[in-house]
């Protein structure tokens, strides 16, 4: 009997030996004459238990994990493909407490299916949301995605809905569908896990979107960091035109839409919409000014829907399993799930998808175990670069969009960053305006020159003479205020987060006096 055996080609998992794992495996199978198929899943999101290998077995499936290359012989003896006990061992991995609390709706199928078989991702539900779409009419189909309560998971959190119906009700012979992967935030990998885990969710949800705004052409545009990412989104694509699922005449229904990957060249302010616009036509990345919106007047000229993988990987199911059941998830504004990225100085990193309302502190100390390094938390970065510190004492805040921002703090694209008691808060000050300086575009003042100004004056706050220090903060303040209201896009606009984020929490690690509270508590600028 054949025995299956899934070890992750996540490129996470490859980092830390998955690869020769898989070998190890394959090797001594042979030499003792068992019959192992071996799938390269995606990654569970557990990290600090990879290389994670996972054996069916009749009760279902089993994991061992972190597995090394030395480890595979014992793991063999002990009677791994009968999932028997194992010190590595944790049983059946739906029963693991660390998933077993999660709500995973984007990421459901992450690390289940097979991501470079289409029969496995249709057998494990795929396709029923297209499906489902492809039963109603387009303007339905907008309305039961607004209906959800969906925001963009890019990180600006705007209705997916709205921007699907303007792109609808505007009047043009061509419009297009595109995916901004291009995943540069510190601390996130979630787009990268789910194209290399479950490619063909995000061929479904894009094809939705074609359908519900008119579009017969769409781009996914993965950074080039993601080569992993970029091979999986094309061998899916291919694989999906092969099935009907993307071409003319998809499913039968007379629907005409096909993809294309764009590979970025390493550029950070990409992740804008409208800098990722320039790139696929060929240009420089640069912003460009709003109005007229991408949504009426984006690539070439044409009406453009632009989402994020997450935003559009969670279509398909608002599709299959109807509106509500979506906004049954989450509080208030903020609907559904969101997929969190643990990383940084935390025992347990990776995903945590759950519904919005979970605390900060649940998801650092809960699931994230607390430092790695056994310290105290002492800020936790919520985000990515542009995000604000949150002190350990305002851990109990509530993630969701609207009671973060009343905290001065974004929930972004979703990755959370953990520093132990032992981080030097004016160096974090400083290097948000360096990594400002380094990935402006260079198109509007207040970015391109104020954050090479903020590093020269967070430089003289931090060794300059003491009693110049008060003119320096107030100058770092005012430069502050300049680039959030006058920069160009939100590159520019939001560097001053983390810098006012340390002036109100952490002000003694610039050598300021706490007592005077530089920046108002709840300033969410």
């Amino acid at each position: 009997m054949t025995v299956t055996v899934f070890v992750p080609g996540d490129s996470g998992a490859r980092a830390v030996g998955a690869d020769d794992v898989t070998d190890a495996i394959a090797a001594q199978a042979s030499a003792r004459g068992s019959d192992v198929a071996i799938v390269r899943n995606g990654s569970r999101g557990m990290y600090w238990l990879e290389p994670l290998v996972e054996v069916e077995t009749p009760e279902g499936r089993v994991a061992y994990g972190p597995v090394t290359v030395a480890d595979v012989a014992g793991l063999l003896d002990a009677g791994l493909l009968g999932g028997e006990p194992h010190p590595l061992g944790h049983g059946l991995v739906s029963r693991i407490d660390w998933l077993e609390r999660q709500q995973r709706v984007t990421f459901a199928r992450v690390g289940v299916v097979d991501p470079a078989s289409p029969e496995s991702f249709e057998a494990h539900g795929g396709m029923a949301g297209l499906r489902a779409a492809l039963a109603m009419s387009p303007l339905d189909v907008v309305a039961a995605v607004t209906d959800s309560g969906l925001r963009g998971r890019g990180g600006a959190g705007f209705p997916t809905g709205i921007k699907w119906r303007t792109v609808a009700d505007a009047r043009s012979s061509v419009k297009f569908v595109c995916c901004n992967a291009d995943e540069g935030d510190s601390g996130t990998f979630a787009d990268r896990m789910l194209m290399e885990g479950d490619p063909f969710t995000l061929i479904e949800g894009m094809t939705i979107a074609a359908y519900a705004v008119g579009s017969s052409e769409g781009y996914v545009y993965i950074r080039s960091e993601y080569p992993d990412a970029v091979a999986s989104m094309r061998r899916a694509i291919a694989a999906a035109r092969e099935r009907g699922w993307l071409g003319s005449d998809i499913l039968g229904s007379g629907l005409s839409f096909d993809l294309d990957v764009r590979v970025g060249a390493g550029a950070y302010i990409c992740g804008e919409e409208t800098a990722m616009l320039d790139s696929l036509e060929g240009k420089r990345g640069m912003v460009r000014p709003k109005p007229p919106l991408p949504a009426l007047a984006g690539l070439f000229g044409r009406p453009t829907v632009i989402n994020n993988v997450l935003s559009l990987a969670t279509v398909p199911m608002v599709l299959s399993q109807g509106s509500q059941a979506y906004q049954a998830l989450g509080v208030g504004r903020s609907r559904g799930t969101q997929v969190f990225q643990l990383a940084g100085n935390v025992a347990r990193g990776g995903i945590v998808e759950t519904a919005f309302g979970l605390t900060l502190a649940e998801l650092v100390d809960d699931f994230g175990g607390g430092t790695r390094s056994g310290r105290p938390v002492r800020a936790v970065q919520v985000g990515g670069p542009l995000g604000a510190y949150l002190p350990a004492d305002a851990l109990a805040v509530h993630l969701d969009y609207e009671e973060l921002a009343a905290h001065g703090a974004m929930l972004g694209h979703g990755g959370v960053v953990v520093f132990d008691d032992s981080v030097d808060m004016g160096q974090q000050a400083r290097f948000a305006m360096e990594f400002c300086a380094e990935e402006s575009c260079g198109k509007c003042t207040p970015c391109r020159v104020g954050a090479v100004r903020g590093v020269e004056v967070i430089d003289r706050i931090l060794v300059g003479p003491p009693e110049e220090r008060a003119g320096q903060v107030a100058l770092l303040e005012d430069l502050c205020e300049l680039m959030t209201d006058g920069s160009l896009c939100a590159m520019g606009g939001l560097t001053p987060n983390p810098v006012r984020s340390v002036l109100r929490h952490f002000p003694q690690d610039l050598g300021i006096e706490p007592a005077l509270e530089p920046v108002r508590a709840g300033d969410a600028r």
